[in-house]
């Protein structure tokens, strides 16, 4: 085997076994992700919106554009690097490599984004509740193309939902 195609099979080996955990890279628009930051959820200086499966940091980057702070967490390492090189000037926003069912949210987190699979969300939503106790207060969830089952939308725009998840007693 030619030695050029070992790095490009594992790269592939990187994105399949990161797919089979959770949901496949895809890429989100831009133009979309500016939206429902506008007309869904109004980001602001105030929030902390937290990107689970953060990709390459495109929701990251449009929620500091907001002047949002953001985190990013993406299983995938290739991914977590472009996010990196993409966010280099950016001190409101961090990614970290890690699967977020290990992550505890800061207490200043407001918003979480999340495309998932639809397998995913109601194990996501549940997390996102107990967070949501840990640090004593609602977060707004923003999904894109799948309902959290649980909650009815606040509202919805496009293939965006916004939830607002709970504490649980």
């Amino acid at each position: 085997m030619p030695i050029f195609l070992i790095p490009i099979i594992v790269v592939l080996a990187i994105f399949c076994l990161t797919a089979l955990v959770g949901a496949p890279y895809v890429p989100s628009r831009n133009k979309e992700i500016r939206e429902a930051f506008t007309k869904l959820y109004k980001l602001s200086k105030n929030d902390l919106l937290i990107d689970l499966g953060s990709g390459d940091g495109k929701v990251l980057k449009a929620a500091s554009e907001c002047g949002a702070s953001s985190i990013g967490i993406e299983l995938n390492p290739i991914l977590v690097f472009i996010s990196k090189l993409r966010l280099r000037k950016d001190k409101n926003a961090s990614v970290y490599c890690r699967d977020y069912f290990h992550f505890d949210f800061p207490a200043e987190t407001t918003v979480v984004y999340l495309f998932s699979e639809d397998r995913d969300t109601p194990k996501i939503v549940n997390y996102i509740e107990k967070q949501a106790t840990k640090i004593g207060h609602p977060i707004y969830l923003i999904s894109y193309a799948f309902e959290a089952e649980k909650y009815k939308s606040e509202k919805n725009y496009r293939a965006y939902y916004l939830y607002k998840i709970k504490e649980t007693k």
